[in-house]
């Protein structure tokens, strides 16, 4: 695309980085990484891939204390679905800070505009079907609530969840979340949790045929609900990202969760979709399922819902499912009122603007770089995503897909350097996870495609010379 400004290139507070420092992190950032290293817990790990200490951000850009200035596909994480500080979604928060700020969980306007908000992006069909509940202000909370609403519902205990999925760090999201690394040294969380294969077309044993893969999926969730044999007691719930996201931003063969609803309700098993990093318009739609026709029983929602980054999670789910009373389910945060103004402003945004048509344009302008990146560096294996929420597998070898997790700590180190974050994911560490502000434009995405295209190069020619070094070496024996 030509460059002009375009419609969202003020809400950035520029459209290219600037690297002033000599390295990053620069001088101030190291004192500040130091003295953050000295009295904060190790739990700490962004910093640790990405070092530098931040001073603003605004739209799609970040700003460090030593004046350096980073392109953002990460977005915290998938939160700042509008931008960083988008100054007129902080309009909303600003004037509702002079208000109200805490109230529990008695009615506000500001609560019950945000509620008829949520069930208005529902597809009309199915609007009069859903009710909307708050917990705790994070995703996390939002899965333990699903989960124990669904036991609840069902006086079941079990559930399933899938191979590569990702639903928090709290005892019950963890339990159903596959990265084994994240409880190697936890002895027990909640029981009679079991893993069935999600449909990820790129490594399913089915040869890339997306009819075999979607099969393979779901004749596999079949035998664990339908066979008397499979060891598994019919569950309360069946819980699955719509498009998973720390598993690599890998959207499911169509069909498949079509078909995942329609045979858990078939075994009288209800459906909770984790929505919360596809959610809130990531994909172009409100929800991603709605990309493929589909309700599920439960939805959890956290992360972009705020907006702009104010903590906030909601469990929207069927009318028919309702089994708990008052006080069965709180939190003392819940339903923040100025997270709550925060996702009012950013609903307004998303209308206004028409962020749905131009997220699905940005994603496939996004696509269409990266696939273009892909002709030329061999090692891409698998370009996908839904929108603006895009994954790029790196493998050494095209043919057997051997993953290359190397290439992608190196790329994002050289990238840094550059000026451009993203973040790392995938069943293998292999995948690029880009999942920018949807307010990004064309000239944003062309600068970072370029820094892209450089890193590519960089590292491609150092594994050259080390090649050549390597044949003359061995040659002067």
């Amino acid at each position: 695309m030509k460059e002009v400004t375009h419609k969202f290139s003020r809400f950035h507070l520029s459209e290219s980085a600037k690297i002033v420092s000599e390295n990053v992190p620069g001088d101030r950032s190291k004192e500040l990484l130091n003295l953050q290293q000295e009295i904060e817990g190790a739990v700490v790990s962004y910093p640790r891939s990405m070092p530098f200490a931040i001073k603003r951000a605004k739209g799609a850009i970040i700003e460090d204390v030593d004046g350096n200035q980073f392109i953002d596909l990460f977005a915290g994480c998938g939160v700042v679905n509008v931008g960083h500080c988008n100054e007129e979604v902080l309009s909303y928060v600003k004037e509702q800070q002079d208000q109200l700020i805490h109230a529990l969980d008695f009615p506000t306007e500001n609560k019950l505009s945000a509620i008829q908000k949520i069930i208005k992006n529902l597809p009309e069909s199915v609007q009069g079907d859903y009710k909307v509940s708050f917990g705790g202000p994070t995703g996390s909370d939002a899965v333990e609530a699903a989960i124990k609403l669904a036991k609840i519902k069902t006086g079941r205990d079990g559930i399933i969840a899938f191979s590569g999925g990702y639903h928090g760090m709290t005892s019950a999201a963890l339990a159903v979340t596959a990265d084994t690394a994240f409880r190697k040294r936890l002895t027990s969380l909640i029981p009679n949790v079991h893993f069935t294969p999600f449909s990820y077309q790129y490594r399913c044993p089915s040869n890339d045929d997306e009819f075999a893969c979607k099969n393979y999926a779901i004749d596999r969730l079949k035998f664990l609900l339908e066979n008397k044999h499979s060891g598994i007691a019919k569950p309360a719930a069946i819980i699955v990202e719509s498009i998973q996201g720390e598993g690599g931003n890998i959207p499911p063969v169509p069909g498949f969760l079509n078909e995942l609803v329609e045979v858990a309700h078939n075994n009288d098993v209800l459906v909770i979709f984790d929505e919360i990093q596809s959610g809130f318009f990531r994909t172009g739609e409100f929800l991603a399922c709605m990309n493929y026709g589909v309700m599920p029983d439960i939805i959890t929602l956290s992360k972009g819902l705020g907006g702009v980054g104010f903590p906030i999670s909601a469990l929207v789910y069927k009318k028919e499912v309702e089994a708990w009373g008052p006080g069965a389910h709180i939190g003392t945060f819940r339903a923040n009122q100025v997270s709550l103004a925060a996702a009012n402003g950013a609903f307004d945004f998303v209308e206004k603007y028409d962020v749905k048509s131009h997220t699905k344009e940005m994603g496939a302008y996004m696509t269409q770089g990266l696939n273009n990146l892909a002709k030329k560096f061999p090692f891409i294996g698998d370009v996908r995503g839904k929108g603006l929420m895009i994954g790029v597998e790196l493998v050494k070898d095209l043919f057997t897909k051997e993953p290359y997790p190397e290439m992608v700590k190196e790329l994002r180190a050289n990238c840094l350097q550059r000026g451009l974050l993203f973040e790392v994911g995938g069943h293998y560490n292999n995948v690029l996870r880009i999942v920018p502000p949807l307010t990004i434009t064309p000239q944003i995405i062309d600068n970072a495609l370029s820094i892209m295209e450089e890193s590519f190069e960089a590292i491609t020619s150092k594994i050259e010379e080390k090649k050549n070094d390597a044949v003359l070496e061995e040659a002067s024996f």
